[in-house]
């Protein structure tokens, strides 16, 4: 496997994105292929460097985060600047989806991805996942007094004994999970108890700390802040472990951040390569070797060491195409979350 070093692509990074031309008011230029992108700044940048210097296409990047670019990209319309647009979870895509904006993913590019790595409706396709998992303090809760199930955790019992980032997008993927396994009437009764049982961080990092600290017991997160925590100071991760639900429960769903091409886009062509790139085995080792600690998804391609492997997670199979934003706004807002 090629595999591209990470200081070059840091330099070619800053060239690229360095580069943006002026002449359309908002600093970009038209003759490059534009990728819109709520995925983390570094691996972005290092997939246009990557693929610049494969291809020798240029690239423009702006960045932004997943709800608000996705619904610039619907205000947009068919005059978006975007000739791709990456996400860090997927419901922010269903958003230009279900708009009526993207263009199908090429056969090629999709046969890089295992076929429950990608909607079934082919207008998209995973890019990196991200797993749910419970983060808990050893020396407040028994790993054998932990909740069996994501959805215990609407009971009285475990009043001011959890908190998660459900502000973000992160948290909000999540619950997206939750209704396309369980149905509304269930994740609005979790809902509403979570707003009598937990309490609100800022994040996901927030959210860890906390439990570190001891000022709950419990956390639902993502497992990439841990694993990144762990291996570096392991400052707000060193008083906690992680507790996977497993058995296809909402607690073990897995996120994937995602790829798709615009309909509108005047590099079609380009921009279909990009996203090949980005699922090559190429992209997925620029992923794994990132420090991310996000799983790889592509056919083949191993993610970082450290993280349990993806196919032993059992998480619930929901088809990405189904997960609906709009609903889990709509119900977070009448909980009295957001």
């Amino acid at each position: 496997m090629k595999r591209i070093a990470l200081p070059l692509l840091a330099i070619l990074s800053l060239l690229v994105t360095g580069c943006a031309a002026a002449g359309t008011g908002d600093g970009l230029d038209p003759s490059k292929l534009t990728v819109y992108s709520s995925q983390h700044e570094n691996i972005t940048k290092a997939w246009v460097a990557g693929f610049t210097k494969q291809t020798g296409i240029k690239v423009q990047v702006r960045f932004g985060k997943d709800a608000s670019m996705g619904n610039q990209i619907v205000e947009e319309g068919d005059t978006s600047k975007a000739d791709v647009f990456l996400t860090e979870n997927s419901p922010a895509m269903t958003t230009v989806q279900n708009a009526g904006l993207l263009a199908d993913v090429s056969d090629s590019t999709l046969a890089q991805i295992p076929a429950d790595r990608a909607p079934s409706n082919k207008k998209w396709t995973g890019i990196a996942a991200r797993s749910t998992v419970l983060v808990y303090n050893p020396s407040m809760i028994s790993e054998a007094d932990l909740p069996k199930s994501l959805m215990d955790l609407a009971d009285p019992k475990w009043k001011g004994k959890w908190g998660a980032g459900a502000t973000g997008a992160d948290f909000q993927a999540i619950v997206a999970g939750m209704l396309a396994a369980k149905g509304a009437d269930a994740t609005e009764a979790w809902l509403k108890a979570m707003k009598s049982n937990a309490t609100v961080f800022q994040n996901n990092i927030v959210t860890m700390k906390a439990v570190n600290a001891g000022e709950v017991p419990l956390g639902v997160i993502y497992h990439y802040y841990w694993y990144r925590d762990q291996a570096g100071t392991k400052e707000g991760s060193g008083h906690t472990a992680l507790h996977y639900f497993k058995n296809q429960d909402p607690g073990a769903f897995v996120s994937l951040s995602a790829g798709g091409v615009l309909k509108s886009s005047r590099h079609a062509d380009e921009a279909q390569k990009f996203l090949a790139y980005v699922t090559s085995p190429e992209g997925q080792a620029v992923l794994s070797e990132s420090g991310s600690k996000e799983y790889a998804v592509a056919e083949g391609v191993a993610s970082d060491p450290a993280l349990p492997p993806l196919d032993t997670l059992d998480a619930p199979k929901i088809d990405p195409f189904t997960l609906d934003a709009k609903k889990v706004a709509q119900l977070m807002t009448d909980a009295g979350i957001l």
